[in-house]
């Protein structure tokens, strides 16, 4: 499994529309193949930043997730939305199981 985390320091005029543009990003995102999980959510302890968290099937999947133009369409409008060029990091993660006890 992949898993992308990013976050963006928006400038506060364009927060609503920033957050409107990341919700329809990740609805449509969730729609792709291998898509497991595509979420942005507003940081409690500063309100314009966005962050995202993004669980993927395969890197296949991901490199098909950044061609699509939507993807790149949405990354140039929120960065003119923001401070700042947003973060990205990508993680291969398995999942592990702890022992009881």
């Amino acid at each position: 499994m992949i898993i992308i985390t990013g976050s963006v320091e928006l400038k506060p005029e364009h927060r609503d529309e920033a957050f409107k543009l990341g919700c329809e990003h990740s609805a449509r995102s969730r729609g792709e193949p291998g898509c497991i999980a595509h979420n942005c959510y507003t940081d409690a302890e500063a309100p314009d930043r966005m962050h995202f968290f993004e669980k993927w099937k395969d890197a296949d999947a991901v490199r098909t997730h950044f061609a699509v133009p939507e993807s790149g369409d949405f990354v140039r409008r929120i960065s003119a939305m923001a401070t700042a060029q947003p973060l990205i990091e990508i993680f291969a993660a398995e999942q592990i199981e702890l022992p009881a006890g």
